[in-house]
């Protein structure tokens, strides 16, 4: 998800709560206090959300066509049944009974208005190229075709026909990711800000935004008409926003917050706090890294740009700083992928594209050979970006340190708020910058596709036609053999040119009180609060 990862990751995500504390309700008092470091949600808009922090809410406010289990399978989710062509082309989505928290019923309509609103040029999505695997969608995002050529169509109320532009084994799972969640058409086209307040927002999921308090906190409350409302114990879930992790912690502590993820805790605790079990470790299927803008000099150069990722120690990082049972980055496609052809972990069927230790002497002469081709002796000033948190401050000094000590580049540090944050990176104001990446679906194509040149969500401002060819090669074929061996040949490339520096891989922490009970954690490491309870202590 795409995820930019939010709070500590492109990307993570949990809540943080108020209303009284959560650690003494009754089992007929299921109001949930979730514990995160995460800031204002940039948009609620499925069209125009771009972090795993508005996702997570969006996916319990919105409900898509299907819905992902914990291992990463689709099941039903708005769609109670569907049928694919023998040629993989063409699926057909049959739809349940639902209705929107104004009354409205959810038609096949509100599908096919989202995802070419999505589509749509003029409405600018981000992430408008997941939507590219439908039938002249990437055509009408570019103005050469007319949205009822798109590949999407409302037969019915309750049917819905999608055309892909070529088989992808994926794309009914990645009907789950935020951005094809469905919009109610007559809401959107008579208030374009509906998306911006509880009292004008209207969903389909399994809570309804009951409460948002910019810059404070978000409630959400079951909706009683939701589909499956029959499954859902939780009456209320607290979220306010906080951007402190020790007093995210100290909240848990003291009984005033239920669960909380790895931006709950203070980075130098998470030792002690594993060993003493105190925290539920998880491996989470995630990639942290930075990524240099090509546009803006020195990284126009290649040498340069792997001279800089020669000098970091990832074992360090994780060893010294993070702290929390992460592993340094192999590659850019994150350990707890399965590889398409085989099953087996995708880390496992590659070599190791960068090692984990620095290469000080190796980097001092590529970054030498870099400034003589530039025809410079000295760097400009390099500055670094990152979103504000306790987190990535430590990184980005560790990293600022080992750039001076191996390479003797004074390099300068800049955080900003989340939202600004992204909009930095959007406009392309950087010329390094932090980023987490989340999976959309569970496939090695929802880190490889992100790095091709027509992508919104490459920041880099890559090019690589090969890489491109690649890449659309296998997006061009259900050969699993087929499709592995070309993403595998797409990494190497990428790892190759260095546009991005991987760091490490994510664990997910957990804490969480005894008397909550079946959150999900699922392998896309979201969150899933649908049929969580509470019990009596």
């Amino acid at each position: 998800m795409t995820q930019l990862v939010a709070a500590f990751t492109v990307l993570s995500m949990v809540f943080l709560a108020a209303c009284g504390g959560g650690s003494s309700q009754a089992s007929d008092d299921q109001v949930l206090d979730i514990g995160m470091i995460v800031s204002e949600p940039p948009s609620l808009d499925p069209a125009k959300a771009q972090d795993s922090q508005s996702g997570h809410i969006l996916r319990h406010v919105l409900e898509g066509l299907v819905n992902i289990d914990k291992d990463g399978n689709p099941k039903p989710g708005i769609a109670k049944e569907w049928e694919v062509s023998d040629d993989g082309k063409e699926i057909t989505f049959h739809l349940r009974d639902a209705t929107w928290s104004n009354g409205d019923p959810v038609t096949a309509e509100d599908f096919e208005y989202a995802w070419k609103r999505v589509l749509n040029p003029d409405t600018g999505a981000i992430y408008a190229y997941q939507l590219f695997y439908l039938k002249n969608g990437e055509e009408y995002n570019a103005g050469e075709a007319e949205a009822d050529e798109v590949g999407v169509d409302a037969v019915d109320d309750k049917t819905l026909k999608v055309e892909l532009k070529q088989p992808t084994p994926y794309f009914i799972s990645l009907t789950a990711f935020y951005t094809l969640l469905p919009v109610n058409k007559d809401v959107v086209e008579e208030n374009g800000k509906w998306a911006a307040n509880a009292d004008t927002y209207v969903g389909n999921g399994a809570f309804t935004l009951d409460v948002w308090e910019h810059d404070s906190k978000i409630e959400l409350k079951k909706n009683e008409d939701y589909w499956n409302a029959d499954k859902v114990k939780l009456s209320k879930i607290n979220v306010p926003f906080n951007q402190e992790e020790q007093t995210a912690y100290q909240l848990f502590k003291s009984g005033k917050l239920d669960y909380g993820d790895k931006n709950s805790l203070p980075v130098d605790l998470i030792p002690e706090l594993v060993e003493k079990g105190e925290v539920e470790t998880k491996k989470k299927l995630g990639s942290y890294s930075y990524i240099f803008n090509l546009e803006e000099e020195p990284f126009d150069n290649k040498k340069i740009r792997k001279a800089f990722a020669l000098a970091i120690d990832r074992k360090k990082i994780v060893e010294d700083v993070t702290q929390g049972g992460e592993a340094p980055s192999n590659g850019w496609v994150p350990w707890g992928m399965p590889d398409p052809a085989n099953g087996e972990e995708w880390v496992k069927q590659h070599g190791q594209y960068q090692k984990s230790s620095a290469q000080p002497e190796k980097a001092k002469e590529l970054l030498e050979e870099g400034m003589e081709e530039e025809g410079i002796d000295k760097l400009p000033e390099i500055t670094l970006d990152y979103n504000t948190d306790d987190s990535h401050k430590k990184i980005a000094e560790a990293l600022q340190q080992m750039w001076k000590k191996h390479l003797d580049v004074d390099v300068k540090l800049q955080n900003s708020e989340w939202k600004v944050f992204l909009e930095k990176q959007s406009n392309g104001d950087f010329q390094m910058s932090r980023q987490g990446w989340l999976p959309d679906y569970i496939d090695p194509m929802t880190y490889l596709d992100m790095y091709t040149t027509e992508s919104d969500q490459n920041k880099a401002n890559w090019h690589n036609e090969e890489y491109d060819e690649l890449i659309e090669k296998a997006k061009s074929t259900n050969d699993q053999k087929k499709r592995s061996k070309l993403m595998h040949e797409a990494e190497e490339i990428l790892m190759e040119e260095m546009p991005i520096i991987p760091i490490y891989f994510y664990t997910e922490f957990i804490l969480q009180k005894d008397h909550v009970k079946n959150v999900i954690y699922k392998k896309d490491a979201s969150f899933d609060f649908r049929e969580a309870y509470l019990t009596e202590e």
